[in-house]
């Protein structure tokens, strides 16, 4: 008997940056973390198309994607997440079902408030030097090697 193949989810996220190189983020609702927005990606959405709808879901902001910046795997949960830098092109920034706050963050207070498997992925885009590819446990990087 074959064993069954293994399952990943595939989830997205956009690292909206504006001029003055602060990263758009929320805070989730339901457990109070500061993150990118994003989700999971829909079965026939291009990844591209997943990160304008979920940015704009959870923030009221329009963006337009520029490039991949890094590809982040939760090992222990079996989440590829792809990761994109953005940039505004409309919109005001609200708060939704998923978000109870919507701010636009420094690369410190992203260090500040957010966990090291989020705030990896906000830096890797404001650097601009991926895409990166790097793995974690759900709470800790796993170092490469």
């Amino acid at each position: 008997m074959q064993a069954a193949s293994p399952r990943h989810s595939v989830s997205v996220a956009g690292i909206t940056v504006r001029k003055d190189g602060r990263g758009l983020a929320i805070r989730r609702a339901d457990n109070g973390s500061w993150e990118p927005p994003g989700g999971v990606l829909e079965l026939d959405e291009e990844p591209q198309d997943g990160v304008v709808r979920e940015v704009f879901e959870e923030t009221g902001i329009k963006v337009d994607v520029l490039q991949l910046t890094g590809v982040y795997k939760n090992m222990k949960l079996g989440i590829v997440a792809l990761v994109f830098r953005c940039r505004p092109v409309a919109g005001t920034e609200r708060t939704s079902s998923e978000s109870d706050a919507v701010e636009w963050l420094t690369p410190d207070e992203v260090r500040n408030r957010m966990s090291e498997v989020f705030a990896v992925r906000v830096l890797d885009a404001l650097e601009g030097t991926g895409p990166q590819v790097r793995s974690h446990n759900g709470r800790r990087l796993i170092p490469a090697g």
